[in-house]
């Protein structure tokens, strides 16, 4: 397997400092940070989209579903337990955000909501450059309006 087959979440090395300064490299980002993590992303995102004029009409008015969810599909993602899967069967990003009408307006509007939460996350600058590179390729693809 070359490392381009390799899906993003599961190429090494994920590292960060312990807490007596060594080196820790993990396999997957899961591994790196835990589940915990995961559920304070989300929060720091819904936070955002809370607050967010663009955004906040395009959610229900109870944050908590679409937070659970969003932490359940990035654990699995970046390489945890296929919990989200089993639950909700297979992710269809594309399929499930078709009834939203996205366009660069809501696209770069979820992109700075989720940049500052993912900035609020402790992670090394390389482990915080492939997650955004992640949510850069996956807004992108559910752009599904023109300007």
């Amino acid at each position: 397997m070359t490392s381009q087959s390799v899906p993003m979440g599961r190429q090494k090395p994920w590292v960060r400092i312990g807490p007596d300064s060594t080196e820790i490299v993990a396999d997957t980002l899961f591994e790196l940070v835990g589940p915990d993590w995961f559920d304070d992303l989300a929060g720091r995102f819904y936070d955002g989209v809370a607050e967010d004029p663009v955004l906040r009409p395009l959610y229900p008015d109870d944050l908590a579903g679409p937070a659970g969810r969003l932490a359940g599909f990035l654990c699995q993602y970046w390489g945890g337990p296929a919990d989200y899967s089993v639950e909700r069967g297979h992710p269809r990003l594309r399929m499930r955000h078709a009834p939203y009408v996205i366009g660069s307006v809501q696209r770069d509007a979820w992109l700075a909501c989720m940049s500052t939460a993912v900035a609020g996350g402790g992670l090394t600058r390389s482990a915080e450059s492939a997650v955004m590179e992640y949510f850069l390729n996956a807004a992108q693809h559910l752009v599904n309006a023109p300007d």
